[in-house]
């Protein structure tokens, strides 16, 4: 059975990649865990993830506090507050599917935007937490 954290991130990442709105608010499917050299902007990374035990006496589980960052030199902060819309839309509350493993919950806690120190780039930051069991 795939790790918890892994399968989340996999089910992340094929409910944006599939998300319509999101992928055209990033001019394509620009979501990576590993950012090619030189990416096309705006993009969507990975960042990191925790994975707490949520486990009863009977019950197996996990919590799961998960990080997207939005990267946008759009002019401004309009474009990722766009993105990180989007990107909430399609992630709050929904089911996806994970190898070995039952969605339980996802929800956005925080979210962030900010100009980098580059003075190019804004950054958006996208913090969700999610509760899984695993499949039996």
């Amino acid at each position: 059975m795939p790790h918890a954290g892994w399968a989340l991130q996999k089910g992340v990442y094929d409910k944006l990649s599939a998300d319509a709105v999101v992928t055209e608010r990033l001019g394509g499917a620009h979501i990576y865990d590993d950012v090619p050299r030189k990416p096309e902007f705006p993009y969507l990374t990975f960042g990191q993830s925790t994975l707490f035990d949520w486990s009863t006496g009977t019950e197996e589980g996990g919590e799961h506090v998960l990080t997207l960052h939005v990267w946008s030199r759009g002019g401004g902060k309009r474009e990722t507050f766009e993105i990180m819309d989007a990107v909430t839309a399609s992630l709050s509350g929904q089911s996806l599917a994970l190898a070995g493993h039952h969605l339980v919950s996802l929800r956005l806690e925080f979210a962030e935007a900010r100009r980098d120190p580059d003075r190019l780039t804004y950054h958006g930051i996208l913090r969700f937490r999610a509760v899984t069991e695993p499949i039996s």
